[in-house]
């Protein structure tokens, strides 16, 4: 059973997904990086370190926040694909409310 956080959580990102206001897979994620689109990288925990380096230089030269959030299994899950080792955010209004519910204690 997945914690209250962690819950809603992944009830954001699916809604953000309904919303078609998150972008997941490598490619996708680095060209919103790159249009400026993305306003917060997600990383999931498990994923690759190399990959977490890439992006982490990715959002950075481009001045974009990114978080670790969730395992590759989960991230994937609440956007209905298989597992996803990254993922973005388009929208400040789904960034903001997902750096408030990560910033709350468990």
């Amino acid at each position: 059973m997945a914690k209250p956080k962690e819950q809603r959580i992944t009830n954001l990102l699916s809604m953000a997904q309904k919303a078609g206001r998150i972008v997941s897979g490598a490619f996708a994620v680095e060209q919103a990086v790159k249009k400026k689109q993305a306003v917060l990288v997600l990383l999931a925990g498990d994923a690759a370190e190399e990959s977490k380096k890439n992006f982490i230089t990715l959002a950075d030269k481009f001045a974009i926040p990114y978080a670790d959030c969730l395992d590759r299994e989960t991230l994937g899950r609440c956007l209905g694909k298989d597992f996803r080792a990254v993922a973005a955010l388009l929208d400040d209004g789904f960034a903001k409310k997902l750096r408030q519910l990560m910033e709350e204690s468990l």
